[in-house]
């Protein structure tokens, strides 16, 4: 009764005027950030933040903006990975594996709109879970240190082979590839140049814009010029804008698992969206067997990851409230915005700012409103952009590639770079080499050689911390299983085909 007490006088500090318009802001704000690739939330709320000081805000007012951007970034996201096959952020690399196809079929409105009601259903199901579990869980979060984020990391790479259908081998390699990429660069403990073939311009490692651009959208242009060359027909979208009930209902249960994974991956510190929407896609794959179409379009590919996104956007607000930690790189930026208020976060923040924190708390639920009225009326234009002549669409992409990669350090070896990049992507992709696999090893790559070294410094060097804790052993546990399935299901086919040729013979 207490914390439905306090979510009443949070309601009522969200529902002023004043912080209504502030979240409505917010919210277009984030939408247009995350629909450019390359920014994402961490750049749109670190923009705001100077923004939000300077115009005077009151600290809640200022939370709810910082808040209502992140959704917002989370939701624009998914508008270019569906509709041009190019992530608007590292978390909806996953989203493109299947939205991508729907929009190649037709179905871009379907697409649009029912990643649209995933990511509130995730977004909705996470703050319910704040309200009612936040202590609890940020208590259960601490239990995961270096050598348990590690190990989790491991499992999610060998996770993309074991459930990777008919291309296990070439989805490792890719991966492999990727945490090659994420070693480029100086080490930061010895300070040695790694793979820079003394060019200084790499000294800090390959930039995450460049590679997610460069794999993505140069590939993607290279491969509609190809088209356009042969004669392909333009993508066009379905008369249909929006999914219908039997859709809905085909991807509920869907909606409720991931969403309550996503959550759960989200209150760990550092995992983020971008892990929590891998391993639910995953999950959901290897859940739905030989009746998956995932790859080609099918709804719960698309659902999924969308709504592990939603509740993992919020599940990252829980450690930042409860322990002062950040539970990913957005909220570090707004513990940072916290700080310009003399506002210390962690467990006495509920008992002496309740009105912040619930406040906040409920600005979520305002916010994921707004967002759900906002963003399904607009699929008609939105799809609009498939309506596009490839002769205009392609210099647009190129214009707004090159925009998203020059804007990082200012340095034409980036565009460069980035050429080349695309060009590789490009080659992948006609070997048959999925992209999603190399960006994923990237971005985990460098959060595994941190919390590798932080776990052998803990222990001295001794390699026992890997496996000396529950947790560990259990994560390790499942690695096996995702390096046994490959191996069986390849078994299983062997066994399928002599059966099938004795059966012939006879």
């Amino acid at each position: 009764m207490e914390t439905l007490s306090y979510l009443g006088q949070g309601f009522g500090v969200a529902l002023s005027p004043y912080n209504l318009i502030t979240a409505l802001i917010g919210t277009l704000i984030g939408t247009v950030v995350g629909l450019l690739p390359g920014l994402g939330p961490i750049n749109g709320v670190a923009l705001l933040i100077p923004v939000a000081f300077a115009l005077g805000l009151p600290p809640e007012s200022a939370l709810i903006l910082l808040a209502a951007v992140y959704l917002g970034c989370e939701y624009g996201g998914r508008i270019s990975s569906i509709l041009l096959n190019i992530p608007g952020e590292a978390s909806t690399v996953m989203t493109t594996l299947d939205g991508y196809p729907m929009a190649r079929n037709g179905l871009a409105g379907v697409a649009l709109s029912l990643s649209a009601w995933s990511s509130f259903i995730g977004a909705f199901i996470a703050t319910c879970g704040m309200v009612l579990f936040a202590p609890l869980l940020a208590k259960w979060a601490i239990a995961f240190g270096p050598a348990e984020y590690f190990v989790l990391m491991v499992f999610a790479i060998v996770a993309l082979g074991g459930l990777a259908g008919d291309r296990p081998l070439k989805t490792l390699l890719a991966a492999l590839l990727g945490l090659f990429l994420s070693s480029v660069g100086i080490d930061a403990n010895s300070g040695v140049y790694r793979f820079t073939f003394d060019n200084i311009h790499v000294s800090d490692g390959i930039q995450f814009v460049v590679l997610v651009l460069g794999l993505f959208s140069v590939s993607e242009i290279l491969l509609l010029l190809e088209k356009t060359h042969h004669g392909h027909k333009m993508v066009e979208a379905s008369g249909r804008m929006l999914f219908n009930v039997k859709e809905a209902a085909s991807v509920a249960v869907v909606n409720v698992r991931c969403g309550l994974l996503g959550f759960i991956m989200g209150v760990l510190p550092g995992a983020g969206a971008t892990l929590a929407s891998a391993v639910a896609y995953m999950t959901e794959k290897k859940l739905a067997g030989d009746s998956g179409k995932f790859g080609k379009g099918d709804l719960r590919g698309l659902a999924a990851p969308e709504t592990a996104i939603g509740a993992s956007a919020c599940g990252a607000l829980v450690p930042m409230l409860t322990l002062g930690v950040p539970g990913s790189g957005t909220t570090a930026v707004m513990i940072g915005a916290l700080s310009l208020y003399n506002i210390t976060p962690g467990p006495l923040l509920f008992q002496e700012q309740p009105n912040i924190v619930w406040g906040l708390i409920a600005s979520l639920f305002i916010a994921n409103v707004m967002l759900i009225i906002l963003n399904v009326p607009m699929v008609r234009v939105f799809t609009r952009i498939l309506s596009v002549p490839n002769w205009a669409l392609v210099p647009g992409i190129a214009i707004i590639t090159a925009i998203g990669v020059y804007a990082v350090h200012a340095t034409t070896f980036d565009l460069f770079l980035m050429v080349a990049i695309g060009i590789l992507g490009y080659l992948l992709r006609k070997l048959d080499f999925p992209l999603s696999p190399l960006l994923l090893g990237f971005i985990l790559g460098g959060l595994m050689e941190q919390n590798l070294r932080r776990a052998l410094s803990i222990s001295n060097g001794e390699l026992g911390i890997l496996w000396s804790s529950p947790i560990t052993l259990g994560t390790w546990a499942l690695v096996a299983l995702m390096l046994g399935l490959p191996l069986y299901r390849a078994w299983r086919k062997r066994t399928r085909r002599a059966r099938e040729a004795v059966a012939d013979a006879a």
